[in-house]
């Protein structure tokens, strides 16, 4: 990837110092679904390059769920963040010109997608959709592609009803990927999704995705785990920037991302929630289809 763009932002080194003084400081949202300190600690290599690049402060916000970044969009107090594919259809649903997608993670096989993954505990008996009836299913946030929007979508298309008590006993929301996977890992919800990139092993938590930012933390072990469900490939969420900010910023910010696994992969693991080959550049019409079930949903 590196290099890739740099014949459109081959000014951007020379003017990022005078873009800098049209801006204070740069603010990166990072979507809910892990707690706040996992999340800081994954991003801060992140944000301090992007601080060194633009010669400004870098501030983090960590809002409790998907909202909270959508709205700091939307709002003008966040200027960039990593988005669900859900989210950034919702954001810009909300307001087409907030943000502009510009790259997305493309996986080690090449690809740029990804999977919502069904789940339950291996001694609960659970091995597919149909053993649920009667039972508790967890989402995790209702702007989430994977936690979500997609497997609700999907999961009706296939005749099981998302009302509580039709077909599932109940169904809830636990607020994010890392708190349905320990939900169900400690039994109080009976089975959940949530997303990988569905390459590598099932003991990993796949290569990269919740589930294994799951086990590199320690919070579960996969062995003690079985899928029950997947659905169709879903679009990689995209990394958006405010619109409005200065286009030297957002060269400088695409630039440095886009490069990010050749200078810094240690960094970039952590930015993209485990292994992966790539930053590369996107745009909106990767997420059409997606603005098109979250209007769906929403109707």
């Amino acid at each position: 990837m590196k290099h890739l763009i740099a014949a459109a932002l081959a000014t951007s080194a020379l003017v990022s110092a005078a873009s800098a003084q049209e801006i204070t400081e740069f603010r990166l949202g990072i979507l809910g679904g892990e707690n706040a300190q996992d999340r800081l600690a994954n991003q801060q290599c992140y944000a301090d390059k992007i601080a060194a690049a633009l010669g400004v402060e870098v501030k983090i916000f960590t809002p409790a769920d998907y909202n909270g970044v959508m709205q700091g969009l939307l709002g003008g107090t966040i200027d960039a963040a990593w988005m669900g594919a859900s989210a950034y259809a919702g954001t810009y649903i909300a307001d087409p010109e907030a943000v502009e997608p510009v790259l997305v993670k493309q996986n080690e096989d090449g690809s740029i997608g990804y999977y919502s993954i069904g789940f339950a505990r291996k001694d609960s008996g659970i091995t597919s959709v149909d053993d649920i009836k009667g039972k508790t299913f967890g989402f995790g946030d209702p702007n989430s592609t994977s936690g979500y929007l997609i497997p609700s979508v999907e999961l009706a298309e296939a005749g099981y009803s998302m009302q509580p008590g039709e077909f599932f006993g109940d169904v809830v929301f636990t607020g994010g990927h890392e708190q349905t996977i320990v939900a169900v890992y400690n039994g109080d919800v009976d089975a959940g999704v949530t997303w990988a990139d569905g390459l590598g092993a099932w003991e990993d938590g796949y290569n990269s995705g919740a589930l294994r930012r799951a086990v590199d933390a320690g919070l579960v072990d996969m062995n003690d785990m079985v899928q029950i469900w997947q659905s169709k490939e879903i679009p990689e969420g995209p990394f958006v920037l405010r619109k409005a900010l200065p286009q030297a910023v957002k060269d400088s910010v695409t630039e440095l991302t886009a490069n990010l696994w050749e200078e810094d992969p240690d960094c970039a693991y952590g930015v993209a929630a485990g292994d992966a080959k790539d930053f590369i550049p996107v745009t909106h019409e990767q997420y059409k289809s997606i603005v098109a079930a979250r209007q769906s949903v929403s109707n």
